[in-house]
């Protein structure tokens, strides 16, 4: 982490990408927010007894060239906090329904807006957190060369059971790789991913953690063994 950063020249975008890849987004999220949405307002339903309001959850995210913007997820945890009326941690405070929700991807559909709109795609690397934007590398902040998807390649290949390192590396080989093929075929296997629910952790079970605690331990420990 602490070596010289190599700045890498922005992936050339193929024809797929430049014309084709956008208009498929815009059709297939609008029919699947058609299709789904008696689906959208039941599980909104439940979410509203059973979690309590707002029924989603909101947060800003880094998009296509590191872009703000606002991702929209079914609401998966309470707003239990201690004492002094700072938040549980997210553990504490993901219910049995959150994590049926999550283990399911149900909380997912509402980023269907945001492939409307074009915040997102169907396929491209996940939208993490603003706060991890100062633990990339400079060649792992490609990622955002693309829009971040529903689903992805890092997703199909272990999901959040692979560690930092190597999901942010499959991140960059879908960048470098993006074809129609591949986005079929990654949301093929995402289809059967879900129906098994394969490789879904959430909460503590994930042993990644988060990105900028596990690179901050890692400085931390190379510093000590200067």
């Amino acid at each position: 982490m602490d070596e010289k950063k190599k700045q890498s020249k922005t992936c050339k975008k193929s024809f797929f990408e430049k014309y084709i890849k956008r208009p498929i987004d815009v059709v297939l999220s609008g029919i699947a927010l058609i299709l789904l949405s008696p689906v959208l307002l039941v599980t909104a339903i439940l979410v509203r007894v059973k979690l309590g309001s707002p029924v989603i959850f909101k947060q800003v995210r880094p998009g296509l060239k590191g872009k703000s913007f606002y991702l929209y997820k079914f609401r998966s945890m309470i707003d239990k906090r201690d004492k002094d009326g700072i938040l549980l941690p997210d553990e504490v405070r993901l219910t049995t329904f959150g994590r049926r929700l999550r283990s399911t991807s149900l909380d997912e559909l509402p980023e269907l807006w945001n492939i409307f709109r074009g915040d997102m795609s169907i396929v491209g690397p996940r939208p993490l957190l603003v706060e991890y934007l100062p633990y990339y590398t400079d060649e792992e902040m490609h990622r955002h060369d693309v829009r971040p998807g529903l689903t992805g390649w890092a997703q199909v290949n272990g999901r959040n059971v692979t560690a930092w390192d190597e999901r942010l590396q499959q991140d960059l080989y879908y960048v470098k790789h993006c074809t129609f093929l591949m986005d079929a075929r990654i949301i093929v296997k995402t289809f059967f991913k879900v129906i098994k629910k394969s490789d879904i952790l959430v909460g503590n079970q994930i042993p990644a953690g988060r990105l900028d605690h596990a690179r901050r331990d890692w400085n931390r420990r190379e510093m000590v063994h200067k």
